[in-house]
């Protein structure tokens, strides 16, 4: 069963940082994050353009899961960028790594928007959008877990969900960004200019966006955890090794990957992902449309990341985190169901409404979890042990959850029957973190450099 909430732990070593400069703090961080998720989204949110310039033509139904599959190799590789960051973040320090990340994504983002099409090069060019789609899955494997800690090792102990729910607002202000840009995009140039040549330009945009989040990145100082811990001399020379070979934290790891982030990874990317590929290839709801309604909800929503962190600070992550997964596990057909009925002709403020309840069992999972990964590992190890479990989590299990869910649909003729990924990953988060997840929100994370661990 899931273990006792253990006491609060008083410690002087605990900062006591303003609310302005711990604002400040989540602003710097969340700024480059923000970026990040918009130049790692912006491929899947042209998808279907995607498909049109980078594989051959004639079968569009294949092309379309081919630039799926692509776009899921972004996600399988977070978890070796997740070990390969996660060691510099514990050696090293929180900052730099994620300055690396920033701007490795920004490169392997650029480039996309320079690569001829298969008409030009032929089979060169779905390879290269690979390779830079690898480039963004490493960069992204390490930012997440350097952002969250860094943000989390600034907090009060007993703030943490509500200060860190902001850095969980990013991953879906980038989705929101890059519908944005390729909506304005789009606008400017013309259906036909975008659609020909104009999609390159929000690609190419992430150059200054990369730039200005560096600058203001840059002028951030070390955490103020990790840099006493350094002090002490207590950070860990092979955090790799720390982190993998202990039996004791291969179980954290392995329970915060069933517990937590493979149930909220599958919640996350069906709510705001499977259901604009849904609107936009099952429904046949116009891209534009759709791209609207999906914006709606997600700007709707973006308080509740909060709402749900703060909540967390005081009746605990716990049940936040299970009852996220099991509403979603309960309610995806009906909703989904409803979708169809809604779309022809598409009533835009029912379908943004069953979005928008998605979108809200997403912030239900997504708001807590920074704050309940960062207290259950331990601060020498903690990037690269937090880190792993949740790219898996959120890369394996959940990015491939369109591209699972979409080639089951269209092997059975069932528009619903993808749907049975997502609920069966999230049911199983459900079931396990019922029998197994702890509370975490009275742990210290101050223990280790205060001497009371």
């Amino acid at each position: 069963m899931s273990a006792p909430d253990p006491a609060p732990i008083a410690t002087a070593a605990e900062p006591a940082a303003a609310p302005r400069g711990l604002f400040r703090v989540i602003g710097a961080a969340a700024a480059g994050t923000v970026i990040e998720w918009y130049d790692f989204y912006i491929f899947g949110s042209m998808a279907g353009i995607l498909a049109e310039h980078f594989y051959p033509a004639g079968n569009p139904t294949a092309a379309f899961l081919s630039t799926l599959a692509t776009f899921a190799t972004g996600f399988v590789v977070r978890p070796f960028g997740a070990l390969v960051f996660g060691r510099i973040g514990d050696l090293v320090g929180r900052k730099y790594a994620f300055l690396v990340t920033l701007l490795l994504m920004g490169l392997g983002t650029a480039a996309i928007g320079l690569i001829p099409g298969y008409a030009t090069i032929g089979v060169a060019a779905p390879a290269l959008l690979v390779l830079m789609r690898l480039l963004q899955g490493l960069a992204l494997g390490g930012e997440y877990g350097g952002a969250a800690i860094y943000v989390a090792e600034h907090a009060p102990d007993a703030r943490r969900g509500f200060y860190t729910s902001f850095i969980q607002i990013t991953a879906t202000a980038g989705l929101f960004v890059s519908l944005g840009v390729i909506e304005a995009t789009r606008t400017a140039l013309g259906a036909d200019a975008f659609r020909a040549w104009g999609w390159r330009v929000p690609f190419l945009l992430s150059i200054l966006l990369v730039g200005l989040s560096f600058y203001i990145r840059i002028s951030l100082k070390e955490s103020p955890l990790f840099s006493r811990l350094k002090a002490q001399g207590k950070t860990s020379t092979h955090p790799i090794r720390d982190s993998l070979a202990s039996r004791e934290n291969r179980r954290l790891m392995l329970l915060a990957l069933l517990n937590t982030t493979a149930g909220q990874g599958v919640v996350w990317y069906t709510g705001q992902f499977y259901a604009l590929i849904y609107l936009q290839k099952v429904l046949h709801v116009g891209d534009r449309a759709s791209n609207v309604i999906v914006a709606t909800a997600l700007l709707c929503a973006v308080p509740f990341f909060v709402v749900f962190g703060a909540l967390s600070d005081r009746i605990g992550r716990r049940p936040i985190l299970l009852a996220g997964c099991l509403l979603a596990a309960l309610t995806y057909v009906p909703i989904y169901v409803a979708m169809s009925a809604v779309s022809s002709p598409p009533r835009m403020v029912a379908l943004t409404a069953l979005v928008f309840v998605q979108v809200l069992f997403v912030t239900m999972v997504y708001g807590p979890i920074a704050a309940f990964l960062v207290e259950f590992f331990p601060a020498r190890i903690r990037y690269t042990s937090l880190s792993l479990p949740y790219h898996v989590g959120n890369g394996v299990f959940g990015g491939l959850t369109p591209f699972i869910a979409t080639a089951i649909a269209t092997a059975t003729g069932n528009p619903y029957a993808g749907l049975a990924y997502p609920i069966a990953i999230a049911a199983m988060t459900f079931v396990i973190g019922v029998c197994f997840l702890p509370e975490t929100r009275r742990r210290s994370i101050w223990a280790e450099v205060d001497g009371t661990e």
